[in-house]
């Protein structure tokens, strides 16, 4: 069983950066893939961008490109979203995932089988 937590949310101007950290307990985030999804108000959960932890570069969201980075930290059982940049449709609550590295990366809700409960991050215009 794999325990997620994240940290890192709150208020920032737009323009401003955060950095979002996920922290895994009950096992590390060797062979497993981990990413990031965002949940607005009123709308459906959306990937952000995803990571395996064995090898490759990480993927985005068409969106966040240029201004998010997704990265493995010194301890295996970390993972940093560091946002650039933040624009107010950026306001979500942010939720780290992670499942067993299938082998490519996956962006779908189903394909993840450990979640946290989610930080907020509130971006004012």
């Amino acid at each position: 069983q794999v325990q997620l937590v994240e940290s890192g949310g709150g208020l920032v101007q737009a323009g401003g950066s955060l950095r979002l950290s996920c922290l895994a307990s009950g096992r590390t985030f060797s062979r497993y893939i981990v990413g990031w999804f965002r949940q607005a108000p009123g709308k459906e959960r959306e990937f952000v961008a995803a990571i395996r932890w064995n090898g490759g570069s990480a993927s985005y969201v068409d969106s966040v490109k240029g201004r998010f980075t997704l990265s493995r930290g010194n301890a295996a059982n970390m993972v940093y979203l560091q946002m650039n940049s933040l624009k107010p449709e950026d306001t979500a609550v942010y939720r780290c995932a992670a499942s067993p590295d299938p082998g490519r990366i996956v962006v779908t809700t189903r394909e993840y089988s450990y979640w946290g409960q989610g930080t907020q991050v509130t971006v004012s215009s």
